[in-house]
């Protein structure tokens, strides 16, 4: 008796990415700019739902920014397929309720994928243990202290 094993199911990136425009807009208003080698990234909480009724805890959500300034259409979109499969085989570390948008810059097309791989499950790392950390307190707004008479 053979038995066959099921191959690994494929994941997908599908219903995690950010799709309006307005969503990217307050994940930047919420979020802070970070560096890596090879991108930026950010990772804002997402806003509460405003139906009534939903109670289903938020999934987490990827934002993919290609710009011109990287090349022409073509090396683009070689950027976006190259960091979407690096994405879709650590889907399981992004953490849950946050938005997280990436924006990659040009050696993202010359570097080997397994150290592109190795960058952004780094990043995801870092991400998850930023949301565990939970919100950071606003900053206190600075009062100006008049100058002594």
């Amino acid at each position: 008796m053979t038995s066959f094993s099921r191959p690994r199911q494929r994941q997908s990136l599908t219903g995690a990415r950010l799709q309006r425009h307005a969503d990217y807009l307050s994940a930047y208003a919420a979020a802070r700019k970070r560096q890596s080698a090879s991108m930026s990234w950010f990772l804002a909480p997402q806003a509460a739902p405003q139906s009534l009724g939903a109670t289903a805890p938020a999934t987490a959500r990827i934002g993919l920014t290609v710009g011109k300034v990287l090349g022409k259409a073509n090396q683009r979109n070689r950027i976006k397929r190259r960091m979407r499969e690096a994405l879709r085989r650590h889907v399981g570390l992004l953490p849950q309720g946050f938005d997280l948008i990436f924006h990659p810059r040009r050696d993202v097309l010359t570097i080997e994928f397994a150290q592109l791989e190795a960058e952004v499950v780094r990043i995801l790392e870092q991400a998850g243990a930023e949301a565990a950390r939970g919100p950071r307190p606003a900053a206190k707004p600075q009062v100006p202290v008049p100058p002594a008479p």
